[in-house]
């Protein structure tokens, strides 16, 4: 038997090829091995090494036996999902809307400050990535990073049309899991141990059906007269929480929250794998976006912490544990989490949790907003 046809599979792999491999190695590594966001990262890297096999056949392939182009599953999941209506991302803001609990936030409306404030990170990388370089489409794409929410960033990177899709992608899920790992560093280097053994008082009690109700409408309306961009982004995200809040669908809200998450974030994960081509994936810019990436997320945790300072300064009434500003960024829950376990390592007895996750979902919101935001100004630069 002829295994000639083995050989050359081995003679054509390149060496980006191989990065690309351990590339996504170290993605299967993580989600298998450390539990970061393992249903994103496991299909990321095994579709990783999937799309840079030679002639590989989950992308478009000009076949000479039939004298055409054969498609790729993974190529046309990329162009039909994500490329063509960005509806993979859109679709799962449905999902993660249906798992928010607003209520800590309404019952404290003085922590939506907090999801604003953490969005600076975006703007400032935006600023230093157009320093270093990259056009205006492309340093968007990649300051909303910061956003710490991988289908916006993953939606504003491909409606913005920018080079380096699979590298933000890539930068914005994984930073995205390593936030337990990233936040602490961050939040430690601006504050104190006696600031970060503050305890906060208040109730999250109290928060009737009808505000519940109300809410998801009303900030889709508000957000969508201020940045209609963000009509898709923050509207899909309201109609999910809406779904969840309204007390009649209750099937559905589960649905959304298990099933249509679980399966649309594995066809997003191996899809997006199409854009982690060694070609386009390997080289220098890649490495600076990860670096950009994950210095967007020390900024938005450091300006959060910073801010929710001078709020103390400046604003009477009950302090706000600085640390409770870093749980501003969208990454919900992990970052609530963060600030919970810091809190309690400084003082076994502080309990920050609840305050934390209102910011936190202060964040989801603020950041979409952010990526709409986002949109609506570079969407229209040449």
């Amino acid at each position: 038997m002829d295994f000639s046809f083995l050989w050359q599979g081995l003679t054509s792999i390149t060496w980006q090829q191989l990065v690309m491999y351990v590339i996504g190695g170290i993605l299967i590594y993580l989600a298998i091995e450390k539990g970061f966001e393992p249903a994103l990262l496991m299909p990321m890297g095994f579709g990783a090494i999937l799309v840079n096999l030679p002639l590989s056949g989950v992308i478009n392939q000009y076949n000479s036996a039939i004298g055409e182009e054969a498609p790729g599953i993974i190529q046309w999941l990329f162009e039909v999902g994500i490329e063509a209506s960005e509806a993979m991302p859109l679709l799962l803001f449905i999902g993660i809307g249906a798992m928010i609990d607003f209520g800590p936030l309404l019952a404290n409306p003085k922590l939506f400050l907090c999801g604003a404030a953490a969005q600076a990170g975006i703007f400032l990388t935006i600023i230093i990535a157009v320093l270093l370089g990259f056009d205006l489409k492309d340093a968007a794409s990649i300051g909303i990073i910061g956003a710490a929410d991988g289908p916006t960033s993953l939606l504003v990177s491909q409606v913005l049309h920018s080079n380096y899709v699979g590298a933000i992608a890539v930068a914005a899920y994984s930073y995205m899991a390593l936030v337990p790992i990233i936040q602490p560093f961050a939040i430690k280097l601006v504050t104190t141990r006696s600031e970060r053994a503050m305890r906060m008082s208040g109730s999250f009690e109290g928060v009737s059906r009808r505000t519940r109700i109300l809410f998801p409408i009303l900030v889709s309306v508000v957000a969508g007269l201020g940045a209609p961009s963000s009509v898709a982004l923050g509207g899909f995200l309201m109609f999910g929480n809406l779904i969840r809040e309204c007390g009649v669908l209750k099937t559905l809200s589960q649905t959304a929250q298990n099933e249509l998450a679980n399966l649309i974030t594995l066809l997003l994960g191996i899809s997006i794998s199409f854009s982690m081509q060694a070609d386009k994936f390997v080289q220098p810019a890649t490495f600076l976006i990860l670096g950009l990436g994950l210095l967007a997320f020390v900024l938005d945790s450091i300006v959060g912490v910073l801010f929710v300072k001078v709020l103390n300064l400046v604003t009477p009434g009950n302090k706000i544990n600085p640390m409770v500003g870093a749980a501003g960024i969208s990454a919900f829950p992990m970052s609530a989490r963060v600030i919970e376990k810091l809190g309690q390592e400084a003082d076994p007895q502080n309990h920050l949790l609840m305050h934390a996750i209102a910011a936190n979902v202060s964040g989801q919101i603020a950041s979409v907003v952010a990526g709409g935001v986002v949109l609506q100004y570079f969407a229209n630069l040449g």
